[in-house]
């Protein structure tokens, strides 16, 4: 299992008070690994953001959640083609991975130094985890996210080769297609055009509540298992 973080010393306010309208839900609180691992089984997950000019933690839980079912991963023929040309790793490049998501390169880039100290320390205590993508022992592509239970949350993925992103995906959803797979669920934040052509959905805010509360006692994906 995981190794258990300290207490967080903050408290969230509770889903019965959040905007109905108002993705954003709440400000300040650190990124600390019990605040992250708290936060992410309430629902919530952090970025940066930007008010009256001045920089603050916020915490998020999108009214319209983006969800990638286990059986509604759509992939080309073209997809099915190039998993086959790359070799798929796990955890071997953590802090690679979330160095090349936070690219300075990228246009929405909002992995800050900060969030990469975070969430390797996250990594590093089994709450947070890499899917990679290889070729000729070289990195291509990846994801990571965070695992707790039966939810998977996506934070963000990349790729240096053409269909290697998607690729990290469609090894992620193998890993979780397993006896507990009806009560996994894959949390990607928000859907955008790219992931909906994926296969990702849009869920209410309580329906997703809803379906993470039912998923964190489920077992760990065998791959994401801590040795003892």
């Amino acid at each position: 299992m995981p190794v258990a973080p300290a207490p967080t010393p903050w408290a969230f306010p509770p889903s019965s008070t959040w905007d109905p309208d108002d993705d954003l839900v709440a400000l300040g609180a650190d990124l600390e690994p019990g605040t992250l691992v708290t936060a992410y089984g309430l629902g919530l997950f952090p970025m940066p953001v930007t008010l009256d000019g001045e920089e603050h933690l916020g915490w998020f839980s999108p009214v319209e959640r983006g969800v990638l079912p286990l059986d509604g991963l759509r992939v080309s023929r073209s997809l099915r083609r190039s998993v086959r040309d790359f070799e798929i790793r796990v955890d071997t490049a953590f802090d690679e991975v979330v160095a090349a998501c936070g690219s300075p390169d990228r246009s929405d880039g909002w992995i800050t130094p900060e969030f990469r100290h975070a969430y390797g320390r996250l990594h590093r205590l089994g709450w947070a985890h890499s899917v990679e993508v290889w070729r000729d022992d070289r990195l291509r592509g990846g994801l990571y996210g965070v695992s707790i239970g039966g939810l998977f949350a996506g934070e963000s993925m990349f790729h240096r080769e053409r269909d290697a992103s998607k690729v990290a995906l469609v090894a992620l959803v193998d890993m979780l297609r397993d006896r507990h797979a009806e009560r996994r669920v894959l949390d990607v934040q928000w859907q955008t055009p790219h992931l909906a052509s994926l296969g990702v959905v849009r869920r209410p805010r309580a329906d997703y509540l809803d379906s993470l509360s039912r998923s964190l006692d489920v077992p760990l994906p065998e791959p994401f298992r801590v040795d003892d």
